[in-house]
């Protein structure tokens, strides 16, 4: 019986995020820089020949049509004709509507993934040009490279900020990303920056105020962060994170977080692990 093979799909933070333009198709310019973490969800993939996508756990809300792994092994198939199939087991770290990036990354993982696994030969830039299909992160961990995205998010300049700690939090509640995108009162005119200007300046994100409007929550867990390091929103939110020199600083936040927050500790990595993960199997073979 064939072993599984064990693939990280690591968070992500947006470290900054400009909003500078909207699209005749709705779809919104922004400038916005990915770091990725060392924390996140595990894919343990087991390959078969059945040509059958299954999935287990069963994740909450989401039927097993609608998610985003079963998405990605279909659309990977499809595209290259594959008779493969598989059996993925899903071990999530990453809530939900938090801005993390985990459903994305889930994807992104199965591609790159069964790419190897089943031997189909997509390149890197296939794969993310299949990733786009399934939603405007996955290119990004597909990639895995820290990256300055511009455009709708799928033009990316390599960067390499530092790896700092973070304390991550996320209040109790979640966040569409419709539901920020589509706010009348969103800021959609920032000035467009070169991304030397981007990296040497403050980082801020443009949907935290419309997001700390409208949830108190994220609101109150920003409000708390501040009294301890430079801290934001991610992407669209719920997650807020916190910036730390050491792992100790980091940790010592967390410990005093009061107990309407959940969080953790992870190191900002400016290469993913999935990289890191794909390198070891093909050397492995």
């Amino acid at each position: 019986m064939t072993k599984p093979t064990f693939w990280p799909a690591p968070a992500k933070l947006n470290l900054f995020l400009y909003i500078t333009g909207r699209r005749d198709n709705g779809y919104h310019e922004l400038q916005t820089l990915f770091q990725f973490l060392d924390h996140g969800d595990t894919l343990a993939i087991t390959p078969n020949a059945s040509g059958k996508i299954s999935l287990s756990p069963a994740i909450d809300g989401v039927s097993e049509h609608d998610n985003l792994i079963v998405k990605a092994a279909k659309a990977l198939q499809q595209h290259t004709g594959c008779q493969h199939g598989a059996h993925i087991d899903v071990e999530k770290r990453l809530p939900m509507g938090g801005g993390l990036g985990g459903g994305s990354s889930d994807a992104a993982t199965t591609l790159v993934a069964l790419n190897h696994l089943w031997q189909t030969q997509l390149s890197q830039q296939t794969l993310a040009q299949l990733g786009l299909t399934l939603g405007a992160d996955v290119p990004i961990f597909i990639y895995g490279q820290a990256a300055v995205a511009e455009g709708i998010g799928e033009v990316f300049t390599p960067v390499a900020p530092r790896e700092k700690y973070y304390l991550v939090v996320k209040p109790d509640v979640s966040i569409s990303t419709a539901a920020i995108f589509t706010h009348p009162q969103l800021q959609r005119n920032t000035p467009k920056r070169t991304v030397s200007a981007l990296m040497a300046q403050k980082y801020e994100n443009d949907c935290e105020k419309i997001a700390r409007k409208q949830f108190p929550e994220v609101d109150k867990a920003v409000s708390w962060l501040l009294e301890y390091a430079p801290s934001r929103m991610t992407g669209t939110g719920a997650c807020v994170f916190a910036e730390f020199d050491t792992a100790q600083d980091a940790q010592a936040t967390l410990d005093t977080m009061p107990n309407w927050l959940t969080g953790f500790v992870a190191r900002g990595l400016n290469r993913s692990p999935l990289l890191d993960a794909l390198q070891q199997q093909t050397v492995g073979q």
